[in-house]
Order: C-alpha cells, then sequence, then structure tokens
C-alpha cells in the first residue's frame, strides 16, 4: 500500500477536525445519560459512536490524509452527525418534557437517521487503500452490521400514551377524568411529579413552548399541539378551576337563554329522532347507525331506504362532520338548560324541585362535562341547603347529584367542604334511613379521598362514631363504603384513636404495630387508659395485640415497657385473655422486669398488678378447661416466694394477691407444697400482725387462710408458728377490721386450728373471744345471702371452739346463744359448707350431753307432799337444757338434721347422720332410738344405704346395725332395708360386704357364718 503524505499545512484541518469529532463524542456519551426521553436510543447511538474512536486515533496517529475523497466525506458527514446528535441531546435535555414526548416518534426517526447517515459515512472509507489495523478493520465491520440491524422505537408506555392522545381527539373525548388520567400517566412517564402545582407549571411550561412555535411559523406542529393542549387543559392540574370557571361563564353567557330547534339535517330519516352516531352512504344521505344497520339486516336485497340502490354495511362511513354539529348543538342547549334549572330550585314547589334535580341527575350522569358544568355554574351550595329541606324525595336527589359532582373531583369536593356546616349536615344522614345512610356514605367516601377536605370530617361530632356503626349496617355497600371512609380518614393519629374510642381498632393495631416509636408509644397508652368492654378486650388478644406488646416489652425505652405494661394490664382483666397471655409466655418477661434492680418502682408495680391478674384467670370457673400454669416450674415459685420479704409493701400485696389466687387454681397443690417449704408461714404471720398497712395484712390474712385449709399439712404448717399473740391479733382483726374478706379468712384460720387444749386454752382466755359470737349474733338481723361467706367462716370456727376436747369452750359457745343460730343455719344456710360446720358443731356439742345432764335424785320421805318433779329428756334421762346440757333435743334440732340428711352433699348427709347418731350411743340406744323413729328419721338413714359416698354407707350401716339390735325397729324397717344391704354385699368394697352381711345375719337373711363375715 501507498500511504499518502501530505505537508503539515494541509493535515493540520485534518487533525483538528478528528480531535473535534472525538471530543464531540465524548461529549454525546456524558450528555446521554440526563435525556428526558429515549435514554436507551441515545445510549445504543453513543456506543455506536465510541466504537469509532479507536479508528479515529489511528488516523490522527498515522497522519493520514484526506485527499482521499472517501476519507473526507467520512470525516465530513461523521462531523455533522455528532454535531446534529449533540443538538439533539440537547434538545431532549432541555426543551419540555411533555413536548419531548409528544415529538417521541419524530426524536425515534432523528435518532434513526443519524445512525443511517453514520453507516453511509464509514461506507465511504476507502480501506482497500489505507494501512489500517486488521483489529480495527474488522471492528468497523461488525459495528456496521449491527448498526444496520438497530431499531429505535418509542417507549411502549409512550407509544400507548399517543394512541390514547389520538383516540381522545379523533372521537371529541372531553372528559375530565380522561384528562386527569391521561396527564398523570405523561407525568409519571416522563418523570414528572404528580403533585398538581408541578404538574401545572410543567403543563404551562409547555403551553409557552408551544407559543414559540407559532412565533416561528411551525404551523403544523403547532395545530397538532393544540389538539393536545385543548384535550389536557381538561385536567384538574392543567387550569385552576377560576380559570375553567371564567371561560364557562363567558362561554354560556354568549348563548343567550332560548334553546336551539334541531335542523332537519340533525334528523334518521329512519327513526326521525336526533342522531347520535351518523354515517353516511354512497349516496350522499345519512342515518343513525343502529338504525341503517338493522334496515339492511332485515332486508332480503338490501339497498338505500330513500335511492333504493344497493348498499351494505362495508358502505358506511362516519359522517364526522355532522356528528360534530350534533354534538355542538346538544352541549349548547344543555349549557342553557343548566344555567336555566338552578333559580327553579330555590323557587319551585317541592313538585318541580323534585322535576328539576332528576333532570340534573340524568344530565350528570350522561357525560362527565355535564357534571363540570354544574359545578362551574356554583350549583353546590343550592344541593347542600337542599339537603337540610323536610322533603324526602329532595333530600334523595340532592345527595345523588352531590355524590355525581364529587366523583373524581377534587375540585368538586373542595367546594362542597367550604359550604357552611355541609359536612355536619351530611353526617347526619348517617343516622337516618338506610336509603339516605348510604348516599351519605357513599358521598363521604368520596370526600375522604380528597387530602383537602377529609381533615375535617374526623372532626365533625360523631362522624367516626355513626361511621363505625355503619360497618355493622345489613347493606352490604354502606358497610364496605364506611370501612373504605375510615380507612381514608386513618392517616391522622388523631383520627386512628376516635376510632379506637368507638370501639374500631384496625388501624390502632397497626400503628402499634409498624408505627414509628413514639406512635407506638401513643398507641399503647391509647390501650392502656381507655376503659374497654370485655367484648373489645377479647377481640384486641384475638388479633394479635399480645404479640405486639410483647415486643414492646422487650425493648430498651423505659417509657415504652411502661405504657406497654399498662396496656396489658387493661386487657388482662378478662379471664380469657389473663390465660392467653400465660399461653404466649409472658410471665417470664414480667418476672425478669419484677426481680430486675434497674428497674423503676412504677415498672415494678405495674408489673406486680399485672401479675395478679394473670393469677385470677387460672382461678375457676372460668379459667381454661385446659390447665394453665401460671409458673412454669417449683423454682418460679421459689423464687417469687423469696422476693416477698425483699420489696416494699405496695409489691408484697399484689405477691400475696398472685399466691392467693395461684392457690386456688388447679396448680394450688404445687403452690402451696413450695410455699410450706420455704417457711411463707411464718413470713404471713408476721405480716398478719402489720397494724399501719391495713391491705397488706389483709392479703396475708387471706393467703395464710389458703395455707392452713388443707388438713394435716395445714396443721403442721401452724402448729409450728402460732402463738398466743397470734390468736389475740387474729380475734382483734375479726373485731376491728371493716374488711369482710379478711374477716371471713381470719375466721377460716381459727377453723383450722389444731385441736391442741393449748390452743384451746388461749382461745378460752382472750378478751376478744366474744367477737365471734357477737359477729354470728348479729346475722340474725342481717341478710346472710350477701355475706354467706362470712357466716359459713363463723360457723367453721364455731367447729373448732366446740371441740369435745374443751368443754370450757363448749360451754362459752352455749352461754352465747349460738346453738339456736346453729340450728337455724341447718335450714337457712346458704352453702352446703354452712350447713355442714353447723352439724359438725351441734354433733360435738351433742357428744358431751350425757355428761352434762342432771340427774334427778332419788326422792325420801312422803313424795305427795314434795314438788312435782321436773321434766325429764328422752334421751338422756336427766334434765337438759340448750345452756346447760347442749341437749339437741331442747334445740328442736331433730327435725333440721333430718332434713339435711336429704341434701345433694355427701358431706352435709355424713355431718348431720353423725349429729343424730350422737342420740344413740351406748347406753342411750333405745331412748335415742325412739327419737329417731319419732322423727321418721330411721327411712331417711336407710335411704342414705345407696350413698355413692363410701364412708357415708359404711356410718349408715353401722348405725342401722345398732338400731336393728332393738327387735321392735329391726321388724319394722328391716324389710324396707334388705334390698339394699343385699346390693351392698354384691357391691360394695369388703368392709362393706361384711358389714350388710352382718346386719343381714341380724335381719335372718344370711346365716351367720356366712363365708361374708
Amino acid at each position: 500500500m501507498v500511504m499518502d503524505l501530505v505537508t503539515n499545512s494541509a493535515l493540520g484541518p485534518v487533525m483538528e477536525v478528528i480531535s473535534q469529532t472525538i471530543e464531540a463524542i465524548i461529549e454525546i456519551t456524558v450528555a446521554s445519560d440526563n435525556v428526558s426521553t429515549h435514554k436507551k436510543s441515545f445510549a445504543q447511538l453513543s456506543s455506536y459512536l465510541n466504537k469509532l474512536i479507536p479508528l479515529l486515533h489511528e488516523l490522527k496517529t498515522k497522519h493520514i490524509s484526506s485527499s482521499s475523497q472517501g476519507l473526507s466525506n467520512f470525516l465530513e458527514i461523521l462531523n455533522h452527525e455528532t454535531r446534529d446528535a449533540k443538538k439533539l441531546i440537547r434538545d431532549c435535555t432541555e426543551r419540555n418534557r411533555f413536548y419531548l414526548l409528544f415529538n417521541c416518534r419524530s426524536i425515534a426517526k432523528q435518532i434513526e437517521s443519524i445512525t443511517d447517515k453514520i453507516i453511509h459515512a464509514i461506507n465511504c472509507i476507502p480501506f482497500a487503500s489505507m494501512t489500517i489495523s486488521f483489529n480495527i478493520k474488522e471492528d468497523i465491520e461488525s459495528l456496521v452490521t449491527t448498526m444496520h440491524n438497530a431499531e429505535f422505537r418509542t417507549a411502549i408506555a409512550e407509544e400507548e400514551i399517543l394512541e390514547r392522545i389520538e383516540l381522545a381527539i379523533q372521537e371529541r373525548n372531553v372528559d375530565r377524568s380522561y384528562a386527569n388520567n391521561l396527564l398523570f400517566s405523561i407525568a409519571k412517564a416522563m418523570g414528572v411529579s404528580t403533585d398538581p402545582s408541578e404538574l401545572k407549571r410543567v403543563f404551562d411550561d409547555f403551553k409557552g413552548e408551544i407559543d414559540s412555535l407559532q412565533t416561528r411559523k411551525d404551523k403544523a406542529e403547532a395545530m397538532q399541539m393544540d389538539q393536545i393542549i385543548a384535550l389536557l387543559e381538561r385536567a384538574d392540574a392543567a387550569s385552576s378551576l377560576e380559570d375553567r370557571e371564567k371561560k364557562y361563564l363567558n362561554k354560556r353567557r354568549s348563548l343567550g337563554v332560548q334553546p336551539l330547534e334541531a335542523l332537519r339535517s340533525f334528523y334518521c330519516p329512519i327513526t326521525e329522532e336526533v342522531m347520535v352516531d351518523p354515517v353516511e352512504t354512497p349516496s350522499g344521505h345519512t342515518y343513525e347507525r343502529s338504525a341503517i344497520v338493522k334496515w339492511i339486516s332485515e332486508t332480503n336485497e338490501p339497498s338505500s331506504p330513500i335511492t333504493s340502490s344497493p348498499l351494505d354495511c362495508s358502505m358506511l362511513r362516519p359522517n364526522k362532520t355532522l356528528r360534530q354539529s350534533i354534538e355542538e348543538w346538544n352541549e349548547r342547549n344543555t349549557m342553557i338548560l343548566i344555567g336555566s334549572l338552578k333559580s327553579r330550585l330555590s323557587l319551585g314547589e317541592d313538585a318541580e324541585v323534585v322535576h328539576s334535580l332528576e333532570q340534573l341527575k340524568n344530565l350528570c350522569e350522561e357525560k362527565e362535562m355535564h357534571r363540570e358544568w354544574l359545578i362551574l355554574e356554583n350549583y353546590i351550595p343550592s344541593l347542600v341547603e337542599l339537603l337540610r329541606v323536610k322533603n324526602r324525595d329532595i333530600r334523595n336527589r340532592a345527595l345523588q347529584i352531590l355524590c355525581l359532582l364529587a366523583k373524581d373531583n377534587d375540585h368538586a369536593k373542595e367546594r362542597i367542604a367550604k359550604v357552611e356546616n355541609s359536612i355536619e349536615t351530611i353526617v347526619q344522614f348517617l343516622g337516618r334511613r338506610i336509603g339516605e345512610r348510604k348516599l351519605a356514605v357513599s358521598l363521604l367516601l368520596e370526600l375522604s379521598k380528597c387530602l383537602t377536605v377529609r381533615d375535617c370530617l374526623g372532626k365533625v361530632q360523631g362522624c367516626i362514631l355513626l361511621l363505625v356503626t355503619t360497618l355493622s349496617n345489613t347493606d352490604p355497600q354502606s358497610s364496605n363504603d364506611a370501612k373504605d371512609v375510615l380507612d381514608n380518614l386513618s392517616y391522622s393519629d388523631e383520627n386512628v384513636i376516635l376510632m379506637a374510642k368507638n370501639n374500631y381498632f384496625e388501624h390502632l393495631l397497626q400503628r402499634l404495630s409498624s408505627g414509628s416509636d413514639q406512635v407506638k408509644m401513643t398507641m399503647a397508652k391509647i390501650l392502656a387508659e381507655m376503659e374497654l368492654t370485655n367484648h373489645n378486650k377479647l377481640f384486641l388478644v384475638e388479633n394479635g395485640v399480645l404479640d405486639i406488646l410483647l415486643v414492646l416489652i422487650s425493648c430498651d425505652v423505659v417509657e415504652m415497657k411502661v405504657v406497654a405494661i399498662q396496656a396489658l394490664l387493661n386487657l388482662s382483666t378478662l379471664k380469657k385473655n389473663g390465660q392467653e397471655m400465660i399461653k404466649k409466655g409472658l410471665v417470664r418477661p414480667l418476672l425478669d422486669i419484677l426481680y430486675r434492680q434497674t428497674s423503676s418502682q412504677r415498672l415494678r408495680e405495674l408489673v406486680a398488678a399485672t401479675i395478679v391478674h394473670l393469677a385470677l384467670s387460672t382461678v375457676p370457673p372460668d379459667s381454661d378447661p385446659t390447665p394453665v400454669s401460671m409458673l412454669e416450674s417449683e423454682e418460679d415459685v421459689s423464687e417469687l416466694c423469696s422476693f416477698i420479704s425483699l420489696t416494699s409493701p405496695p409489691l408484697q400485696q399484689n405477691i400475696l394477691r398472685a399466691f392467693h389466687a395461684m392457690c386456688q387454681s388447679q396448680s394450688s397443690d404445687i403452690v402451696k407444697s413450695k410455699l410450706r417449704e420455704h417457711s411463707a408461714a411464718q413470713m404471713l404471720f408476721r405480716l398478719c400482725e402489720v397494724d399501719d398497712d391495713i391491705t397488706l395484712r389483709a392479703n396475708a390474712v387471706k393467703l395464710l387462710s389458703c395455707l392452713t385449709e388443707d388438713g394435716d399439712e395445714s396443721e403442721t404448717t401452724v402448729t409450728e408458728h402460732i402463738t398466743q399473740n397470734s390468736i389475740e391479733n387474729f380475734l382483734k382483726i375479726i373485731k376491728t377490721s371493716e374488711n369482710e374478706d379478711e374477716i371471713a379468712s381470719t375466721l377460716s384460720i381459727i377453723a383450722t386450728l389444731p385441736k391442741s387444749t393449748q390452743i384451746s386454752n388461749w382461745l378460752l382466755e382472750s378478751v376478744n373471744l366474744n367477737t365471734i359470737f357477737s359477729l354470728l349474733l348479729d346475722s340474725k338481723n342481717s341478710n346472710i345471702h350477701q355475706k354467706h361467706k362470712l357466716i359459713e367462716n363463723a360457723v367453721g370456727a364455731t367447729c373448732r371452739l366446740t371441740v369435745g376436747t374443751s368443754l370450757e369452750l363448749q360451754k362459752k359457745v352455749a352461754e352465747a346463744n349460738i346453738i339456736p343460730l346453729l340450728v337455724k343455719f341447718l335450714e337457712i344456710g346458704t352453702t352446703a359448707l354452712t350447713i355442714k360446720r353447723a352439724s359438725v358443731s351441734l354433733a360435738q356439742l351433742s357428744s358431751n350431753s350425757v355428761m352434762l345432764t342432771r340427774q334427778i335424785s332419788r326422792r325420801h320421805g312422803f313424795w305427795c307432799f314434795s314438788a312435782l318433779p321436773e321434766p325429764t329428756c328422752t334421751v338422756h334421762g336427766g334434765i337438759c337444757t340448750v345452756e346447760s346440757s347442749f341437749c339437741l333435743l331442747e334445740a328442736e334440732a331433730i327435725q333440721p338434721l333430718m332434713r339435711a340428711l336429704t341434701n345433694p352433699d355427701q358431706d352435709v348427709c355424713e355431718a348431720a347422720l353423725d349429729a343424730l347418731l350422737t342420740l344413740i350411743n351406748n347406753e342411750m340406744l333405745q331412748n335415742g332410738c325412739k327419737v329417731l323413729d319419732e322423727a321418721n328419721a330411721i327411712p331417711v338413714i336407710i335411704r342414705l344405704i345407696s350413698s355413692s359416698s363410701p364412708r357415708l354407707q359404711e356410718k349408715v350401716v353401722c348405725s342401722l346395725e345398732r338400731i336393728f339390735r332393738l327387735v321392735e325397729y329391726k321388724q319394722r324397717y328391716g324389710n324396707s332395708a334388705q334390698t339394699a344391704l343385699v346390693d351392698l354385699t354384691q357391691r360394695g368394697n369388703n368392709r362393706l360386704k361384711s358389714l350388710a352381711a352382718k346386719i343381714l345375719a341380724q335381719l335372718n337373711v344370711l346365716h351367720d357364718q356366712s363365708s361374708y363375715f
């Protein structure tokens, strides 16, 4: 190859052109990132140009001459196209974005043209006569192939927008909503903010740019853009309401007040009605499309109705000119009608107003443009005023029209809101009949979609309450609309709080779950402070509030912990919620906070109060059928018990309350056992003597009462720590306390005191012993049904005072006239336990009657001159009184005890039987049986053979064995007892079988050598 060498003077301009071109390509590459449209296409073009830089560098390095015409053409074309590309990129960066979108097809064609010209320029290079490296030649050949195959198209989104614009212009679609949607689509495609003020600014800039086109006499493009402007000006953001109103009123005033008659050409020759979709036939005649199509389809040989020339549907062509004229005529008359109807709304009779409103409603339903005209005609204040009239038809139609005007129109919504008391008036409809309520909630839904209007909705008194009430409406549409309104109002924390206060918690739960820390704290505080119904408490827990609050109590912010635990405290007052909290594992985190030394006193007190609620939730009868353990392990019980002595009185009170509740739960045995192991009784005895904190003392007394009610275990607990001072303190509490529960628990403790002589002596020596008697005597004058627990435990304490080992205590009871009260309780006792304890007391007293009865001394001398003898007791054989010998007959207790034998509670039956059996002990058998027989008690005792209690059965059988020793009673009652006794020999335990067989032998049913013995 021969390289053309040139002089430096000839080479200079060539090198300068190459340098300028390289620099331009680099600028294009950088600038292409900033274009507003066709980013991908410009990036593609810049990549093609970049691939030419190695070739240009080689031309520059080897000082290749441009004397070759081909090389000269290449450099000239490339330089020119790079300048055009730079200008195009600058335009696509700086010009109005709306303008760029509307010209995006033209821009694509320009990029394609530049690419084609660059290909042409490359093809001009005489590679055969030049010394160019092989790799560069290969790269250029590949580049040309790639550029040939390149396609530069408008983006799909932009192309769709252009098609929608063309269709709207072609069909003269001037609906505001269509323009709004179109404008938003344009903004989204071009990366423009959809904020109304920003949209208006960009649109105004676009209109200014079109004005400059007209100035530059780019008439064709300017006309096309004017059509687009006319379409988009219908959008809310494109022009102010004031501008549209001024333009509308000027046009409407120019039309006059009389509607125009339709031209003859507007009528279809077939239907003789004004056409909507006129089509033209080849003969030049125009018909309504639907009418002529039907004409053709119903004719065997279709022909024109007027000329009779052959005709088919393919020959029909839209008559756009006539259609436009008809539409303009319709619009003119409609505008005049709308202007004339307004005065009738305020001046006409009710029937005329209803008719006018019906016309307006029909117009609103026909076209969105008509709705816009009503707004511009300032109908809204008149319509709002009509909502206040008495006529329901007028109110309903006014509401319907307002709903139509407000739909997707923020200007209408703002105008409605500006009318004085308009929102309050609309809200009042929520409390009216279902039809009006349905319309009102629909209108409120539209209003709530407007950012500037919804601020005032939540502030209207009763609005949120009525919306929440509407949620439960039988009409599903009203219910759904009300929910949507509440959703729209939930943007405001104040509204969310108001919803919660009106029993709608959905948005509060959302805020509590996903809001900022401050919002979460606010919502938790609302939950903590609200007076919630049980239904609402259950709803919140069922909808996941516990999981949220569990997260909040684990955070490091103390204030957050406090409000979260306050909320849990409020929710846990419902037993079912407390059980759910236990199942969710809330107890352990609460205990950790309680034990943590860094926890504030306030936080610990809230935790302790919550623990009390959780413990109470485990107490029957409302506790979960599946046992729920408050404390998971014995170590937890021990740890909490130990904490009592280490903390302050307010915390001690709540922990004692919690333990008291747990001692009544299904896991009470475990709890009581661990408390005894940790010498809780010793601590409780000490706390029972605290006089300066009566609440703490009361809780200690109640818990101690639980620990002392379990037979032998409780007796051991009491024996180890009871002192005379303790006895005196308990009796003092009964005397001075105003807390009925504390008194009842103290009486329960006394009822379970060990039956040792020492403790009996301490009771006897106490100056306050009569307090118990006074309490029982006072019950005669009070409603025992209201104080059944107190009386039940007072009678229980009497059981302890009447034990057979302390005759002096028994005498104290009798002297206080308590025995008649005990008999009375057999009849009117409100609980089975009261009747049982009264029976036990009477049995213990009656056991000593035979010893206390006063025997009559043998008379000497002349008995006829002696005083008449005192009547003797038919059982005890001496002189008996209630006070001196505790005699059951004198106390008239036989019949009440016999009736107690029929009580469904087997323990009551057993206690009553024990009392009656004291009458047939030893030498009293004959007399006692006679008394029982006279009272008809023996048949009742026989029926108890079929009791479900083996212990009671055994006592009954033993008593019958003694009664049947007397032939008289064996003969009288033996047969009635036989069947039940035989059944015992077959179904009873071994001891019962043996006892039953022994009686059957007495009755001569079995041989006395039977194997049953």
